[in-house]
């Protein structure tokens, strides 16, 4: 009798960052950003000769990601900006570790 039942279907989560069903454009774009120059800061700071690109990248990921928290809308966005923000002030510490933001 399995046919009775009809076909399975498994519903997977959608990953979004506008939990509230409202749209955030400027917020996501911050949170996206904030996060993105946090990898690369995090990623170029350990590497030694990356080291003015993690400073710089960690340096501007740094105030971008706590605009972007105080504007931030849904805890989405909030998570992701916390990690954007400790990344960035891991890799500009590494960065600066290493040499600095002058090559």
């Amino acid at each position: 009798m399995p046919h009775t039942l009809g076909p399975l279907r498994l519903k997977t989560p959608r990953l979004t960052l506008n939990s509230d069903g409202q749209r955030h454009p400027l917020e996501n774009a911050l949170t996206l950003t904030a996060l993105g120059l946090g990898v690369v800061a995090l990623a170029c700071g350990l590497i030694v000769q990356a080291h003015v690109a993690a400073s710089w990248a960690g340096a501007l990921g740094f105030p971008i990601g706590l605009y972007a928290q105080y504007v931030s809308a849904t805890t989405a966005e909030r998570s992701i900006n916390i990690v954007g923000i400790i990344m960035s002030f891991v890799g500009v510490a590494l960065g600066i570790f290493h040499g600095g933001f002058i090559p």
